[in-house]
Order: structure tokens, then C-alpha cells, then sequence
């Protein structure tokens, strides 16, 4: 699987860091981003419910 970040649209509402804190973080502005380990993690099922937790589906995981 493949996490892609619409770092544009993302509102920074945390609903991602929050179902997955080990996947996801957010930087000063709030924007989330990808941790180093977390792309590794995608088989961890938090990583679709912080997909469909976004309010603005600025989430989106891909097979690959």
C-alpha cells in the first residue's frame, strides 16, 4: 500500500494523528505528514480508518 498526503487540502484537524499515531504526524502548521516509520506501517489497519477519519479525505492509501 502507498499513503498519499493532499498537504493542500489537509484542514488539520488531527483526526488522523489521532486514530493513528504511529503512522501520522503534523508539523507546526498542522499539516500532517507521513512519519519515517509510518510508511512501513501500512498493513496496520488504523492507517484506513485515519484515511475515512479525515474530514476533508486529504488521506488517501493506495494498493500497489
Amino acid at each position: 500500500m502507498r499513503i498519499s498526503i493532499d498537504r493542500d487540502g489537509c484542514i488539520g484537524s488531527g483526526q488522523c494523528t489521532l486514530t493513528a499515531p504511529a503512522l501520522f504526524a503534523q508539523d507546526d502548521m498542522g499539516i500532517v505528514y507521513v512519519l519515517p516509520d509510518g510508511a512501513e506501517g501500512t498493513e496496520d489497519p488504523s492507517v484506513r480508518e485515519a484515511e475515512l477519519a479525515c474530514p476533508v479525505q486529504a488521506i488517501t492509501v493506495a494498493e500497489d
